[in-house]
């Protein structure tokens, strides 16, 4: 089968796509043939050396897949051979086949396209844990998305919207805006143009944002954690700006706020029955129209470098995905 393979922590065209061995299926564990794989930030960063895993090389980046069974392991009685599933992988999905544990996998509606089942796993499943495990946000409360036009940024304003909060959307353009406002933000905050704490003392009436889903870090992180309300959660799901903020605690002392970590990954390893429960609400949603993927590029495995760099250079408004 034909896989990209990362044999060094290096740029990303350093990426190669070669012929490797089949994968088979140990015990409990499942061979998928990949139809799509979504790309991700963290995919690029582990490519680069700069994510908190480190594998053994070689090895193919690709943590959520869409596909169909094609070999089963021992033990395995929750999936049989041509089903269609959807699941996370951590490692290899940018192949043709992938193995993964029959665990981490569930069943695909027929009336799911694979592109966008395949960009339903990390993004919305990362929002949807971040607003209902983390922060319990409640109907009317006030939620802020930073780069709210990105993959993981625009499932949280679907979601926020799904769960009865106030969507305020944060982005340096006006294009990424309108694309936010689409998927139902209420309140838009160019950051590039308009200074973003003035403006949210302005459009809370100067009583502070509830929830914060902050994908960027950096100077927006700065800004935000002067911005919150009492009793509110600033989410910390990841530093698209590239610089990793430093919080004043004093700041979260006097302004009675929390600031709670967003791991998607280790959440679903260690409470896979909340993670299987999420998956049925949020496939739920898709089908009622409450959440939908919104696919920007479809690429072929050899043009995985160009699918990353557009992720990585915030280029991208939804999900870029990979067709093997």
């Amino acid at each position: 089968m034909k896989a990209v393979l990362c044999e060094k922590f290096a740029p990303l065209d350093q990426l190669v796509v070669k012929e490797v061995p089949d994968p088979e299926a140990g015990p409990g564990q499942v061979v998928v043939d990949v139809c799509a794989a979504g790309v991700n930030y963290p995919d690029g960063l582990l490519v680069k050396g700069l994510y908190q895993m480190k594998p053994e090389f070689p090895f193919t980046p690709g943590t959520e897949v869409a596909g169909t069974v094609s070999a089963v392991g021992e033990g395995v009685t929750s999936v049989v051979l041509g089903d269609r599933v959807l699941g996370f992988c951590f490692l290899g999905g940018y192949a043709e086949k992938v193995v993964t544990s029959a665990s981490s996998l569930m069943s695909l509606p027929d009336d799911i396209a694979d592109e966008e089942a395949a960009g339903l796993i990390t993004a919305h499943a990362t929002a949807h844990h971040a607003l209902k495990q983390r922060a319990s946000i409640q109907p009317g409360e006030t939620l802020l998305v930073t780069g709210a036009a990105g993959g993981t940024g625009l499932a949280a304003v679907q979601i926020g919207k799904a769960m009865g909060a106030r969507v305020i959307a944060a982005c340096s353009t006006d294009e990424k805006l309108a694309v936010a406002k689409a998927n139902g933000a209420d309140i838009l905050i160019n950051y590039s143009e308009k200074d973003l704490k003035t403006e949210l003392k302005t459009v809370t009436d100067g009583r502070g944002v509830d929830v914060v889903y902050d994908v960027v870090g950096g100077d927006i992180f700065d800004a935000l954690s002067r911005c919150m309300a009492w009793n509110g959660r600033l989410l910390v799901i990841g530093f698209a700006s590239g610089r990793i903020p430093r919080l004043p605690v004093n700041l979260a002392l006097v302004k009675g706020y929390a600031v709670i970590g967003v791991f998607w990954g280790t959440f679903a390893q260690k409470q896979p029955s909340d993670y299987a429960d999420n998956m049925q609400e949020l496939l739920q949603w898709y089908r009622s129209g409450k959440v939908k993927v919104v696919v920007d590029g479809i690429y072929p495995l050899d043009g995985s470098v160009d699918a990353l760099n557009k992720v990585m250079n915030r280029e991208v408004t939804g999900k870029v995905i990979l067709k093997p």
